[in-house]
């Protein structure tokens, strides 16, 4: 078991939380979650680079000399790849970069990434965190409480609209529901801060899918 502090908004311990590592995977798989990164940043890619081939270069196709008797090299078209303003030779051209892993690899990547962030202390625990009315330097006070000063994945549990607005004006602070975390957003942010019932949640749904896939066994 892994044992966790909890602390509040003011940077102030108030308990602890105990975590089951089997529950994350038991270990951290590092070539899993290379494998993950790779996927979300080649899902990004818009693939809308593109060159002329000698087909689609406006100009004309007239032999730009005789054959022979010139002294110069043997030429066709003005065209050619060779020829400035001419065709680009095995060039980019628009492509889809989409792929995905199947489910069970992106959901052990998120088990992994989770699981790196509470070894390597990366990862803060709230008791709670509200916000009324959404004030962003309420947000950015709790940062400072809590001596974050690097770039921060603030994962949220149900009815954090109010965080997410005061949050979102914040530089190098990326919130998102933690429902909806992805092993990606864990580790391109050097901190984690979540609180205790998004926790919770995502290892409820951990728990359970280990559950289903016992029974489907």
């Amino acid at each position: 078991m892994l044992t966790l502090p909890v602390y509040n908004v003011s940077g102030a311990q108030v308990g602890t939380f105990e975590v089951d590592e089997n529950v994350l995977g038991g270990k951290v798989r590092r070539r899993l979650m290379q494998q993950a990164v790779v996927m979300y940043e080649a899902n990004l890619r818009q693939g809308t680079v593109k060159t002329k081939t000698r087909a689609e270069v406006n100009g004309s196709t007239k032999k730009p000399f005789r054959q022979k008797g010139t002294g110069n090299a043997r030429a066709g078209s003005r065209k050619s790849p060779i020829w400035r303003g001419g065709g680009v030779a095995f060039g980019p051209h628009p492509r889809d970069y989409h792929y995905s892993m199947p489910k069970k690899a992106r959901k052990a990547a998120l088990k992994s990434a989770l699981l790196s962030k509470i070894l390597d202390n990366e990862a803060i625990l709230l008791d709670q965190l509200q916000i009324d009315p959404p004030k962003t330097k309420q947000v950015a006070q709790i940062l400072q409480n809590l001596k974050i000063t690097r770039t921060c994945l603030l994962a949220l549990d149900g009815g954090s609209r109010n965080v997410w607005l005061a949050a979102r004006n914040i530089p190098h602070l990326k919130s998102k529901p933690a429902a909806e975390v992805s092993a990606y957003d864990l580790l391109k942010q050097q901190h984690l801060v979540i609180t205790t019932g998004a926790l919770e949640g995502l290892i409820r749904s951990f728990k359970g899918e280990q559950a289903e896939e016992t029974v489907n066994g």
